[in-house]
């Protein structure tokens, strides 16, 4: 019987990169100088991934702020539409006032109880932050008030003042949901 030997085949470990390229062993320096350039290609990367996670972070951060701002706000502003026809009621009560003859004329019971209830109405805006804008005497400002017609004036002193105030205006908070209807002076000498 014959004996046959079989070579075994020899097996070689070559240094290999990430992507499994075979590292140029024959020569250390070129090999040490591919895996720098790779560490700074890592290295590069991990800094834009981290810039961008930082970013997407502070972005979130911001979303969250800015949700948390405007639920806010909405909260606020979410009796606006119910306020402003209240209002309808409280200018119904200015009007019934306004003539003070005709008001004075009525029973001191019946003007009381009226007044009382006006009151009441007041202090319930006002708990939910309404303010009135009432500019008599004021200069005019159109940000607040609304002309619905001018007043000629020989007193230059009244020029672009409110002499007029045909219907109150009104703020939610900050901010004007009704601005006040006037007559404006205008000086003509």
């Amino acid at each position: 019987m014959t004996h046959k030997h079989h070579e075994e085949d020899e097996v070689v470990f070559e240094d290999s990169d990430e992507e499994g390229n075979a590292l140029e062993t024959a020569n250390p320096a070129l090999a040490l100088k591919k895996l720098r350039e790779k560490l700074k290609e890592c290295q590069k990367e991990r800094q834009e991934f981290l810039e961008m996670s930082q970013r997407l972070k502070a972005d979130y951060v911001n979303l969250k702020r800015d949700e948390a701002k405007l639920r806010d706000e909405n909260r606020k502003y979410a009796k606006h539409d119910l306020l402003l026809e209240l209002l309808v009621v409280v200018d119904s009560f200015d009007l019934a006032m306004a003539n003070k003859e005709a008001w004075e004329a009525v029973p001191a019971n019946w003007r009381q109880g009226v007044e009382y209830i006006y009151g009441k109405l007041l202090t319930i805006l006002k708990q939910h932050d309404l303010t009135e804008i009432n500019p008599l005497g004021q200069p005019f400002n159109p940000e607040l008030q609304h002309s619905v017609a001018t007043i000629d004036t020989t007193e230059a002193d009244e020029d672009n003042m409110v002499l007029n105030v045909v219907q109150k205006g009104y703020k939610l908070h900050d901010r004007v949901i009704r601005p006040a209807k006037v007559k404006v002076g205008h000086y003509k000498s």
